[in-house]
């Protein structure tokens, strides 16, 4: 796909144009196992040329914010959108450390979009926000994000300042945010990034019941990932195969497609090892389904 294919979509109702398609960085920073540092590189810029803007990290992703930053060398960061998060101490002094030493793994002077990883009832809210505000206002982020939060955090923090984005886990097995999580972004003008949409593997086709993981992918300690879940999950996913075969797609390209036909979805960031793995994913952007397609997921899914 060339850049110029990338369908664009605004970051909730103010913010700027970022891709449908976005790049997440866990996997590249050794979460679902080692990846070389060659490698990793290799696969940030080959997002870049895909057409993908939104590139997304975390104080948490291990070594990816210094692997985005190498990677983005070279007139690479001048075609990203750069995010990331404060994963730990959600304190203003933890803040701001966090923003500082992102800042320099990044290699940059600002980052696009700063996150909240999570809320922590340790950190009130209203003091988190007022410091992220603060570093927006210093110009060290153009724009303000959270993540994982519900709509009862998000409007304790509407009250101290806009923000333009939510970070959240969904997927065809996992849905909880339309309990309200959709509704009050909506309403709101959140943009919604999808994080997580093939659900760490599990709607990639890739796997059997048999499949093991190893020691140093966290994937080996989850239990969606072993025993009777896991068949049940990967028996959901072989039926959805057959309807994404029947569009002329991957289950990979149905999945991420099914998240993105939310209209409050701003971008959809998908983790990738290689190459290989990224042109999959953006063949994804122009993927519609229509109402026989979804009535029909949602059967496969019963």
């Amino acid at each position: 796909m060339s850049p110029a294919a990338m369908e664009m979509r605004p970051l909730g109702a103010k913010g700027p144009a970022v891709s449908l398609i976005g790049f997440g960085a866990w996997p590249i920073g050794g979460g679902l196992g080692k990846v070389e540092k060659t490698q990793a590189i290799a696969t940030v810029r080959a997002s870049l040329e895909a057409g993908m803007t939104m590139v997304d990290t975390a104080q948490y992703y291990r070594t990816s914010e210094a692997l985005i930053g190498e990677a983005l060398q070279g007139g690479y960061r001048e075609r990203c959108f750069l995010a990331t998060k404060v994963s730990f101490d959600y304190s203003a002094k933890g803040i701001r450390e966090a923003m500082e030493n992102s800042l320099r793994a990044l290699r940059v002077d600002q980052v696009d979009l700063y996150q909240i990883h999570g809320w922590n009832p340790t950190y009130p809210i209203e003091e988190s926000m007022a410091a992220m505000r603060r570093l927006q206002e210093e110009g060290k982020t153009r724009f303000i994000g959270v993540s994982n939060f519900l709509p009862d955090q998000m409007e304790r923090a509407l009250t101290v300042c806009p923000f333009s984005s939510n970070q959240v886990r969904y997927n065809l097995l996992f849905r909880e945010i339309e309990a309200g999580t959709v509704d009050f972004c909506q309403r709101h003008g959140i943009g919604i990034i999808v994080h997580s949409p093939l659900a760490k593997g599990l709607l990639t086709g890739r796997y059997g019941p048999d499949s093991t993981f190893p020691a140093d992918d966290e994937r080996s300690g989850f239990p969606d990932f072993t025993g009777e879940l896991f068949a049940a999950h990967l028996a959901k996913a072989e039926r959805l195969k057959q309807i994404a075969r029947d569009l002329g797609v991957s289950l990979v390209q149905l999945a991420i497609a099914w998240t993105a036909r939310l209209p409050a979805v701003s971008s959809v960031l998908v983790g990738a090892k290689d190459g290989t793995q990224v042109r999959e994913h953006v063949g994804a952007s122009g993927v519609r389904l229509g109402k026989t397609e979804l009535e029909r997921i949602e059967r496969a899914l019963a």
